[in-house]
């Protein structure tokens, strides 16, 4: 496993946790949450997959 994959592992689910955060903070609204957290795991997954 190569430092890109290592990074992307680490870096996907804090951006999950952060967005999800700032949702219960009431900074994000429930579609904003969920677009985030969807896109985040898709590129982390194609990123992932194309190294």
């Amino acid at each position: 496993m190569s430092d890109a994959q290592i990074g992307l592992m680490t870096a996907a689910p804090l951006i999950v946790v952060f967005a999800i955060m700032l949702h219960r903070m009431g900074v994000l609204r429930l579609s904003g949450t969920i677009a985030a957290v969807t896109m985040s795991v898709v590129i982390a997954a194609a990123l992932f997959l194309t190294q």
